[in-house]
């Protein structure tokens, strides 16, 4: 699962419950450990602008996105702000 929900176990509380960027995600199959064979997708919205929330692995060529809401609308998810590294080509 990605980096959805700040650390709420910080001794002072602060950003408890903020919801932040996935920093850099590899998503690997279940089973599979150490580096990043190719295939194994890189998602990072650690950017201006960036949205993306969480990533949850589904299978092989199925990922469920979750979409941070606007800032000035939360209601709202307009912009769709992540990159996608390590991709190989048939995928």
């Amino acid at each position: 699962m990605g980096d959805f929900y700040s650390d709420t176990s910080s001794s002072d509380g602060e950003n408890a419950g903020e919801v932040r960027n996935v920093m850099r995600q590899v998503m690997r199959p279940p089973g599979h450990s150490g580096k990043a064979k190719k295939g194994h997708l890189v998602f990072d919205a650690s950017f201006e602008g960036g949205n993306l929330g969480r990533v949850d692995y589904v299978c092989e060529y199925e990922y469920d996105l979750f979409i941070r809401p606007d800032v000035c609308d939360p209601r709202h998810r307009v912009w769709f702000n992540f990159t996608v590294e390590n991709v190989r080509a048939e995928q």
